[in-house]
């Protein structure tokens, strides 16, 4: 049996998006494996807390507001609802929402942590090629043959000539690879582990942390002592993890979450996290996450999410029409947790009908008709997280293999339908049924629990319906979609 740890801080983060559109089905993907890791950890006992928010200080934000006519606050303040919307629509809503532009918490976090940094920087004229999409200023070399940026091909570069800080990124190089090889700071899965390590030993250069308050449009947060310039995006959004538990303002709160027990991140941010934000904290003297989780991207029907394409998928109306469960489900069972994953309507249709309805559904329903048919009592034991059976779903929650873990639940709810057509239930006497029902409701119930973080809503429907003493039919759970 598990050890539990009572009050054992768990501080988990998924990444901070950019308000300059709608929120997209990979974000869902996130918020849903953050939501899922931080539910497991609760059910084994560990004090909790879940921390998103929205990158409000980018470049492309301010040109977004332009292209929409609004004033920029006006825009981040409209857009920040659909992203909070959306983690409450899929049942995940954080503990803490930091916003960038908060002038009250994140502003002076912010400027305590360039000041903290402050031995490493510098100020210099600069002239480099800036990709708006990734907010980052590329080398040549790491372009692709059109001079793009790979991860926003299509999409021209601006060059950019001005006075900029500079962070001596170089400095840290042989420190942070020698974390991440000693797995100090750990990587999730090791082919990110090794992509952060081939890109570190290629060589680091210092990278620019500011930009003029002329092309920010006096937009962001401003670099201490110097009016004429605003911090860049990075050293800014990264803080957003600490500025949402009390960096700069309340001592207490962060020394108590900090530092970061899981990064949950995309693929194409992974420099940031593992190389940027390691240099800030090393520079700053404070303490660095331990372990990053890197999932992949989702394409929508087998292509690239792309504006030009107009194929970015907005899972709101899904969201709408099915609740969170479903949507849950496909990202979690039928999306591989670290490479990337295809998102489509038919598949999503499909597998709710086949493994929802058909499955998971129908079987509680079977179930519960049997119990009700016969008006047997049945005493209410629960099962916990932490028990025996659970201990294969643990090891894979552990390692962040969520379709593993599901796997496991659905071979008991296959397990379980296989048996009762064996056993004939309404063919036998009263006596034998009894004990059949004793051995299927306990079924159940150890299903249900172990479908705790996975379907949160689900769980707690089948739960509450089979801890009755006497268990009666109930809602359709999952009501075939046609």
């Amino acid at each position: 049996m598990l050890q539990k740890i009572m009050n054992n801080k768990f501080f988990i983060t998924a990444s901070i998006p950019y308000v300059n559109a709608r929120p997209h089905v990979g974000l869902a993907l996130e918020f849903i494996q953050t939501n899922v890791i931080a539910r497991y950890n609760k059910l084994i006992g560990n004090d909790v807390l879940t921390l998103s928010g929205t990158d409000e200080n980018a470049l492309k934000n301010v040109q977004a507001s332009e292209k929409d006519g609004l004033p920029i606050q006006e825009f981040v303040d409209r857009n920040n609802v659909w992203f909070e919307r959306l983690s409450e629509l899929l049942n995940a809503k954080f503990d803490v929402w930091q916003r960038g532009s908060n002038q009250l918490t994140h502003y002076p976090a912010s400027q305590k942590l360039w000041n903290l940094c402050q031995k490493d920087i510098y100020k210099k004229k600069y002239k480099g090629r800036y990709c708006v999409g990734c907010e980052l200023y590329y080398e040549p070399e790491e372009l692709n043959q059109d001079g793009e940026c790979n991860e926003h091909p299509g999409i021209k570069l601006d060059e950019v000539e001005e006075d900029n800080y500079f962070f001596a990124l170089s400095k840290y190089q042989d420190q942070i690879i020698k974390l991440i090889e000693t797995n100090e700071l750990e990587i999730v899965p090791n082919e990110r582990k090794n992509e952060a390590l081939t890109f570190i030993k290629s060589g680091l250069k210092d990278i620019s942390i500011s930009r003029s308050n002329e092309r920010a449009k006096n937009w962001g947060v401003p670099v201490p002592n110097d009016p004429t310039q605003r911090a860049y995006v990075w050293l800014d959004a990264l803080n957003i993890y600490q500025s949402g538990i009390g960096f700069g303002w309340d001592d207490e709160k962060y020394n108590k979450w900090w530092p970061a027990d899981v990064h949950v991140i995309g693929k194409g941010i992974i420099r940031f996290h593992a190389i940027y934000w390691p240099a800030f904290l090393l520079s700053a003297g404070l303490k660095l996450p331990k372990k990053i989780m890197v999932h992949g991207y989702y394409t929508v029907n087998g292509q690239k999410m792309s504006k030009t394409l107009g194929n970015v998928y907005d899972p709101v109306p899904l969201l709408e029409k099915y609740g969170a469960d479903p949507l849950r489900y496909y990202c979690l069972a039928k999306t591989p947790p670290f490479t990337d994953g295809d998102f489509s309507e038919s598949k999503f249709i499909e597998s709710y009908n086949s493994d929802l309805a058909n499955g998971l559904g129908n079987l509680v329903a079977r179930v519960a008709k049997l119990c009700e048919k016969e008006s047997f009592e049945f005493t209410a034991d629960a099962w916990r997280f932490e028990e025996e059976p659970f201990e294969k779903i643990r090891q894979n929650l552990d390692k962040f293999k969520f379709n593993d873990a599901l796997g496991i639940i659905w071979g008991w709810i296959s397990d379980l339908d296989k048996k009762i057509e064996e056993h004939k239930p309404w063919v036998l006497s009263p006596e034998n049924l009894k004990l059949r029902l004793d051995d299927y409701v306990n079924q159940i119930r150890m299903i249900a629990t172990a479908l705790q973080p996975f379907l949160p809503e689900t769980a707690e429907k089948i739960l509450a319906q089979f801890a009755e003493p006497t268990i009666k039919s109930g809602e359709i759970l999952f009501p075939r979609i046609k």
